[in-house]
């Protein structure tokens, strides 16, 4: 293991979305992150989501599973999980059982609503958490429906990033007070917290209630995308005056429209004229017109096309894994570099080893499989 994680401890409750990728994250960034299984299973190499995690495969319905989910928790710096409230409790590893095990523990939760309120026991996805932040409604075009942004909003940003917040901001915390705590990540939180640029424009009056009517949403003729002759799409956004003009410059637009870059009743007319520009060239005809300059003006590639661009194959953004596309380890660090991801183990490969580093013997790792507690 390499990277600025190496040494801390995490055990992560196997779940889906939020939860997975920042077990994810802290094991690119050198963390040795074990994953509690339901069941063993073959290698998954797509299973991006576990790479460089060690996988224990335990019946967590038999007290000597929980016993030895707790043996792992005890030792263990995090904990992971993204059930909905209560259920670690119901097994026996809720807040109040690993602290009295293990008082300097960090005890990470991740769910959509939170661990109280009423919707806390309901069921919900990306969609419906930013349907419920406001976040969901300024998306899409203005003429129809709100548009969902994958599951980036609320799972990734409001969800994976404030998790991840959380158990840092908890760790330095562990570092001046001795103990643990549990982090209550919600999505909704999270996805909230993120607009607070929002929430200035809509305190100044700035922002408008109408899809793409505003700055940043479409709105504005300087910051949306646009067809071009082949059918693919640029995408152009110089807020700032002095990259707008150079846009104008290279694009060819009036330099009339220099002084009314602001002046929102000129938008409408303005988004028409853009695109019946930007369809006379290619897309990258167009992207060859940009490159170098502080336009802010890029071609929209396909996923296929994304590592493929100089700039990306540059900083190694992309990487495979046997054979596996993927992104590399993200942030950079100067001194503490991260290895190369680890393809994912197969589902259970770890659970002898791990069950004898807690100091488990082989007859009693013999009568656990007996016993159906080994999956």
């Amino acid at each position: 293991m390499s990277g600025p994680l190496t040494g801390l401890r995490v055990v992560e409750m196997q779940g889906l979305g939020p939860a997975p990728l920042a077990g994810q994250f802290l094991a690119d960034l050198g963390a040795e992150v074990t994953l509690i299984t339901r069941k063993s299973a073959p290698a998954d190499k797509t299973d991006i989501n576990n790479r460089g995690k060690r996988s224990v495969a335990l019946n967590l319905k038999s007290a000597e599973g929980v016993a030895a989910a707790m043996g792992l928790i005890a030792r263990a710096d995090v904990l992971i999980e993204g059930f909905r409230p209560g259920v670690m409790e119901r097994m026996g590893l809720g807040p109040d059982d690993c602290a009295a095990r293990n008082p300097r523990l960090v005890f990470a939760r991740m769910t959509g609503w939170g661990q109280d309120g009423p919707l806390a026991q309901t069921a919900g996805h990306d969609i419906n958490y930013l349907g419920l932040t406001g976040f969901l409604h300024a998306l899409g075009p203005e003429d129809g429906v709100p548009a969902p942004p994958l599951n980036i909003g609320a799972d990734y940003g409001g969800g994976t990033m404030f998790l991840l917040f959380g158990i840092l901001a908890a760790l330095f915390e562990r570092g001046q007070s001795g103990k643990g705590q549990v982090v209550d990540a919600a999505m909704v939180d999270g996805a909230s917290a993120m607009m607070a640029l929002v929430h200035s424009f809509i305190a100044r009056g700035a922002w408008s209630e109408q899809r793409e009517a505003n700055l940043l949403d479409g709105g504005a003729p300087f910051y949306r995308t646009y067809e071009c002759a082949d059918g693919k799409f640029l995408a152009v956004g110089p807020l700032e005056p002095q990259f707008f003009a150079e846009l104008v410059r290279l694009a060819g637009l009036p330099e009339s429209y220099l002084p009314s870059q602001m002046k929102q009743a000129e938008w409408p007319d303005r988004r028409a004229a853009y695109a019946e520009l930007f369809k006379q060239k290619t897309r990258d005809e167009w992207a060859a017109i940009f490159e170098g300059s502080d336009a802010c003006a890029t071609p929209v590639l396909t996923w296929s096309e994304a590592p493929g661009h100089p700039h990306m194959a540059a900083r190694g953004t992309f990487t495979e894994v046997e054979g596996v596309p993927q992104a590399a380890p993200a942030p950079r660090f100067s001194r503490s570099k991260p290895a190369r991801p680890a393809a994912p183990r197969p589902a259970g490969a770890d659970t002898e080893a791990v069950l004898r580093e807690l100091g488990y013997d082989d007859d009693a790792i013999g009568q656990m499989k007996d016993a159906g507690v080994l999956t």
